[in-house]
């Protein structure tokens, strides 16, 4: 983009979701409620596959690195959202737009291909469960990580590029947040190409892993299909319905919001929709994959188990340190010590008692000292 265009355009006005301020702290309150749910919940993932030793597998390493991904998506987008919807202005600067729409771009294009990989780890799982450990090896489920994520790198700088060369008329985004549709729509110049290159994008990253997905899936179900044992069939089953569901969420709403041309847009309409796939979706995966997960559902409960077992040895430590010992301590330090005893046998001398409470009384009648001692035997 030119230098002039720069000095014209140094922040963008988002429109928000609605403009009826009534309605401002209310959403903020049930967006804060769901972001904070999608950070437990991917946090959480990612600590139990961490902490775990028996979820060290690659489909947990890649469920680990896909709440990863899940968590950027949501916080590329969330708080600044959440921010407007208090804020007399909605303002977002040039910089800003650009490095939002890079790393939603980036998670959104990553969770394509981490998907894809996940797909091809059922795949080997099972149709190929005896090579499972020497095909999906540590290194092999490296590069694959590192391969979707440079992958997208370049995608999405490639797009994001193209995207902020354009001339914009208006700085008034209607959307909540920097997405491509509305920015296009600020355009003076043609967006022809930019549509054609957000069209080849959608193809290459989207339709591409979608028919690797779908073709790896044909596998598996002719697999399960020859599996004799119905518990079999109902365990090979069980592994894929949570990536299922997790597809089919996904790849329905992008291939609404992209995959069309941009003559069909509604931007009223495609709020909602955006809402779902930056919002809603970040915060459901944890629940898909774990609800019916058995293998996380026992390491929850293990990891659980051991944290109250642990602060039970912490409370009876510290009621130990606290109470148990400081009572001896007098005793062991005093018991055969010559000085404490010998500051004991003075100070229960009867001269010094006499002298102590002759200080403490009044000076009518006092006690003398031969009354003290006739008191004694």
């Amino acid at each position: 983009m030119d230098r002039g265009n720069q000095t014209l355009i140094d922040e963008f006005i988002f429109l928000g979701l609605t403009n009826q301020q009534d309605l401002q702290v209310i959403l903020f309150m049930v967006f804060l409620t769901f972001f904070v749910t999608t950070l437990m919940g991917n946090l959480g993932m990612i600590i139990l596959i961490s902490i775990d030793s028996r979820l060290h597998t690659p489909m947990y390493f890649f469920l680990c690195n896909l709440s990863l991904i899940d968590l950027g998506c949501s916080s590329s987008v969330a708080p600044k959202m959440m921010v407007n919807f208090l804020a007399e202005r909605k303002t977002i600067s040039y910089s800003g737009c650009t490095t939002q729409m890079f790393f939603f771009g980036f998670c959104v294009l990553a969770d394509c291909y981490f998907l894809a990989v996940m797909a091809y780890d059922h795949y080997v799982a099972i149709c190929n469960p005896l090579l499972y450990r020497v095909v999906m090896s540590q290194r092999v489920c490296v590069h694959l990580a590192g391969g979707s994520y440079a992958v997208a790198i370049v995608l999405t700088s490639v797009h994001v590029g193209s995207v902020f060369s354009l001339q914009f008329c208006s700085n008034t985004i209607n959307h909540f947040f920097c997405d491509i549709p509305p920015i296009l729509k600020l355009s003076c110049s043609s967006t022809n190409i930019n549509e054609l290159v957000l069209f080849a994008l959608g193809i290459f990253a989207g339709l591409s892993t979608l028919i690797f997905i779908l073709i790896s899936y044909l596998y598996i179900l002719s697999s399960i299909l020859r599996i004799h044992s119905a518990e079999g069939r109902q365990k090979a089953f069980s592994t894929c319905t949570s990536h299922l569901t997790a597809l089919t969420l996904f790849y329905g709403t992008m291939i609404f919001m992209y995959l069309r041309p941009t003559s069909s847009y509604c931007l009223d309409q495609d709020k909602l929709v955006s809402l779902f796939y930056t919002v809603m979706i970040p915060m459901l995966n944890p629940l898909i994959y774990s609800l019916r997960n058995k293998e996380v559902n026992d390491a929850a409960r293990r990891i659980i188990g051991r944290t109250f077992h642990s602060s039970a040895k912490y409370k009876v430590a510290t009621v130990f340190y606290t109470m148990i010992i400081p009572m001896p301590n007098p005793l062991i330090y005093s018991l055969r010590n010559k000085e404490v005893k010998a500051a004991l046998r003075k100070i229960t001398d009867r001269k010094h008692i006499f002298s102590f409470l002759r200080a403490c009384t009044p000076q009518r009648g006092y006690i003398s000292q031969d009354a003290w001692q006739q008191g004694f035997p």
